[in-house]
């Protein structure tokens, strides 16, 4: 069956390329995939496999039936692209000015349809279903697999185990990491302002200063930070300080965005309690107060260990052992995540290599050696083949 699936990937290779391109050369923003989830129902239809459109909102769902049987997987991809404006000179540069698929779901939706193709091909061959989920919105809270579980999109039959491969440039093509149990870090947004007393600087007398104790805010909680409880990994971090005042204006308050990152729930839940009570009692304390909101988004990506040490197993068996590796623990977040809440499920890394001359993951020039298409898409089919096969 490898021999067979890699043969069917090789021939494959140049269709998924052209489907990966197109979608590369024509990317929406999150929520926005209304083309992108048209041109995708439009392949699987070519195909022969039968189509749910409009899933959560944009998405599709591609169903490929094997011979009869209860078993059911989920291979997943993403189909949203972000807001950055695309520097290469590929002649299938993105056609959307300052939209591009610059994380690589062009590459994941072009390698589940892949491996759609193979699994329909080898349909006699295997018992059971498998759903293509092609996912909107990954890239922006709530994220689209919120909306997928709340409408209980995956269902008629509903999978047992749901798969995500995320290309990688710090893996060569050819590559592939796992990694079971907590994987990526949650992810939550924090917007904070500071309020003071402002006015003029020439009388700081007459002042609360709310961009000095927004300065001993944001000095102070990151110590305090660091402080509590030292022995888990996460992470916070502001990207945003907006003061708006002038040379001579003080503003009455300072507006701060950052974001939140953990491997633990119940420590993430901790704090989200003791951040906003710590970050009062350091404004409280030069007279200033703070409102201090925090706005949950993707919880921790928790791979189910059995599932995972099954598609490490098929990983090798494709790919040969010297190609599969343990992954590190990653602070980046995926929505992803809430699937794992919900069923066991396993999301692991494609290596495409970093090109020369090109960027990494969310880089305006972000590039792949399109020889990953080839192996992500037989590597699907394969995982999804031998899972059925129980």
């Amino acid at each position: 069956m490898i021999a067979r699936i890699h043969e069917l990937a090789h021939q494959a290779r140049a269709e998924v390329v052209r489907l990966r391109r197109h979608l590369h050369a024509h990317p929406e923003l999150s929520y926005e995939e209304h083309a992108t989830g048209r041109y995708i129902a439009e392949q699987l239809r070519a195909i022969g496999i039968a189509v749910r459109e409009g899933v959560a909102g944009t998405g599709v769902i591609g169903v490929v039936q094997g011979l009869p049987g209860d078993g059911c997987i989920c291979l997943r991809a993403d189909i949203d692209a972000l807001p950055i404006h695309e520097r290469n000179d590929a002649p299938y540069r993105s056609v959307n000015e300052g939209v591009m698929h610059a994380c690589g779901h062009d590459a994941h939706s072009a390698m589940v349809l892949g491996a759609g193709a193979i699994l329909h091909a080898l349909r006699a061959e295997w018992k059971g279903t498998v759903l293509l989920l092609f996912q909107p919105g990954e890239e922006k809270i709530p994220g689209g697999a919120t909306l997928v579980l709340q409408e209980d999109a995956l269902r008629g039959p509903r999978p047992s185990v749901i798969l995500g491969q995320h290309v990688t440039p710090e893996l060569a093509a050819g590559k592939v990491g796992f990694r079971e149990g907590p994987f990526m870090a949650s992810s939550d947004e924090l917007y904070v302002t500071v309020k003071g007393r402002g006015g003029h600087a020439a009388a700081p007398d007459k002042l609360i200063d709310p961009i000095l104790i927004a300065a001993r805010l944001l000095l102070t909680l990151k110590e305090d930070f660091a402080a509590f409880r030292p022995e888990e990994p996460k992470l916070l971090g502001f990207g945003q300080v907006i003061a708006n005042g002038a040379t001579n204006v003080v503003p009455d308050e300072v507006h701060i965005a950052g974001t939140l990152r953990a491997f633990d729930e119940p420590l993430r839940a901790e704090l989200h309690t003791w951040l906003p009570r710590r970050a009062n009692e350091i404004c409280s304390a030069f007279g200033g107060s703070c409102d201090f909101a925090v706005h949950r988004g993707y919880p921790v990506l928790v791979n189910d260990a059995a599932v995972t040490a099954r598609m490490k197993a098929n990983a090798e068996a494709y790919l040969g052992a010297e190609n599969v590796v343990r992954m590190d623990r990653r602070m980046g977040s995926e929505d992803f995540a809430f699937y794992t809440h919900a069923m066991p499920g396993c999301f692991y890394r494609l290596g495409t290599g970093m090109q020369e001359g090109h960027g990494g993951l969310h880089t305006p020039t972000f590039e792949l050696d399109e020889d990953a298409l080839r192996i992500g898409s037989g590597l699907m089919a394969w995982n999804a083949i031998s899972e059925l096969k129980g």
